[in-house]
């Protein structure tokens, strides 16, 4: 199962998914109160709410437990899916959730994220003409991605609707709910953090991911920003596969 970032959809993940389907049985999941996810029963959404529903998810496919991979908010949610016991093995790709009581560990992505969802809506009636251009689609991204313009003008309109569709955002955005020490982990646990990530750079907040979660895994994907999917698919999916091809409990 795959888990998108905030803002984003379970479109977040087509260029990743035809290279798992090999591999694996593939469901690409969009959050509750994200664009095409269920809407949320309660407001202001918290991140226990998004679980729940992915958890609901997993009952209505029949499914107990399932290899998860998550970038950013994903990856939160992928982890305390791991947490309920619900994970063989979690693939967090920069993680959100790593930060400290006061959020200041967040707040620097944050600001990046409110100004990227400023300028979404303020743009969106030029956005079907101006996200043809390679480098519109570029400079659009610049904050999540190294190489937006590796986007085709469909693909980036698609993650602006999403965006624009998102109903949670300032539920979620800036506030102090975090990941909870995790230590011994339920299962193989991945931490893959992107080398240019702008939102929650690893030099901060991989280092409190691992220090709440010791026994995980923490390599670093070279040359992506946070959403390396955006960035370098196939390096996204080798990534996960790694980790589902060592998901032998009797290793872990």
């Amino acid at each position: 199962m795959l888990l998108h970032g905030i803002t984003m959809s379970a479109r977040a993940w087509q260029d990743v998914i035809p290279l798992l389907e090999p591999h694996h049985e593939v469901v690409a999941l969009t959050a509750l109160g994200h664009h095409g996810g269920p809407s949320p029963a309660r407001r202001p959404a918290r991140v226990a709410d998004l679980v729940d529903a992915a958890e609901r998810a997993l009952d209505g496919l029949g499914l107990e437990r399932v290899h998860l991979a998550g970038n950013s908010l994903g990856g939160w949610m992928a982890i305390e899916l791991a947490r309920r016991g619900r994970a063989l093995t979690v693939c967090a790709l920069s993680p959100a959730g790593f930060w400290d009581a006061g959020g200041h560990d967040q707040s620097g992505g944050v600001a990046k994220l409110r100004r990227m969802i400023a300028m979404t809506r303020w743009t969106a009636p030029v956005q079907p003409l101006a996200l043809r251009a390679p480098l519109v689609r570029r400079l659009a991204l610049r904050d999540i991605a190294r190489r937006g313009d590796r986007l085709s003008p469909a693909q980036a309109l698609d993650a602006a609707r999403d965006l624009l569709g998102c109903t949670v955002l300032d539920d979620l955005l800036g506030n102090h709910e975090q990941i909870a020490p995790l230590d011994p982990p339920p299962c193989p646990i991945t931490f893959g953090w992107s080398e240019h990530d702008a939102i929650l750079p690893v030099a901060v907040n991989g280092t409190i991911a691992r220090e709440r979660i010791p026994q995980a895994h923490l390599e670093i994907l070279p040359g992506v920003g946070h959403v390396p999917m955006i960035d370098n698919p196939a390096l996204v999916a080798e990534t996960i596969l790694v980790r589902t091809r060592c998901s032998d409990p009797n290793r872990w």
